[in-house]
């Protein structure tokens, strides 16, 4: 018997209140945590779990979807509590995730930080010193394209290119839902790319979504925004 529960993480950030929607699957010899939350999460995604009847202490993985420093930014918290688990994520961002190579996110914010106004430059500093304190972590599993697991119910990695060219979703087949990530987001009821901002290769957030046309979705479980239902592949097809 295999379970999907979708965590719902409330706090404050910037002086508004927030949400993310990590996901666990799980069933008799699993538990996975797919994408871990912000810098010191580890207690909130814990209490969520319990409330859900879920205990942490049983966790088996962790699947990155992209190394974005609210989805990797408990991964060292976690893996010092609970030594045990291993640490999945995609071949392309497997080098950034164990600090092989600098943050993406890092040399964005570095790269932009001469072109802003004085009065955004503070911040700006303040965003690159958060970016510089993630930990960095192994990765124990690199995953790749169309890749199949037996878990839960039945999994597929799909690599979904676009907000970071590792980002990588998450099929599971016996309840046909996807877990998008970051390659989908969900603003005032509809579906979206990610700000775009912070999508590095628009292009490819767009043939990626074409990509997800070709399975059979029911629900998609967003990080930022939650659960989508509604007219999914119309929904789709207008994103591109």
């Amino acid at each position: 018997m295999s379970t999907l529960t979708v965590l719902e993480i409330k706090f404050d950030f910037d002086g508004a209140t927030n949400a993310i929607f990590p996901v666990i699957l799980s069933d008799e010899e699993e538990m996975i945590l797919i994408d871990c939350g912000y810098p010191n999460f580890l207690s909130l995604i814990k209490t969520a779990a319990e409330a859900n009847g879920l205990d942490i202490n049983k966790l088996t993985k962790i699947i990155i979807t992209h190394h974005d420093f609210d989805h990797m930014g408990s991964l060292a918290e976690f893996k010092k509590a609970y030594p045990h688990i291993k640490v999945l994520s995609s071949i392309d961002d497997e080098k950034y995730i164990s600090g092989k190579e600098k943050s993406l996110r890092l040399q964005q914010a570095e790269n932009m930080y001469d072109k802003l106004p004085e009065e955004q430059k503070e911040n700006a500093k303040n965003f690159q010193k958060l970016l510089e304190s993630i930990e960095n972590v192994e990765v124990d599993v690199c995953l790749r394209d169309k890749d199949t697991f037996s878990w839960c119910g039945g999994v597929e990695i799909i690599t979904t290119p676009g907000h970071m060219p590792g980002h990588i979703s998450i099929y599971i087949k016996d309840s046909k839902t996807l877990i998008s990530g970051d390659a989908l987001v969900i603003e005032n009821d509809e579906l979206v790319i990610a700000n775009l901002q912070y999508t590095l290769d628009i292009i490819e957030a767009k043939n990626s979504i074409k990509k997800l046309l070709n399975y059979e979705i029911d629900r998609i479980i967003c990080y930022h925004g939650g659960i989508y239902t509604k007219n999914i592949k119309e929904s789709l097809q207008k994103l591109i």
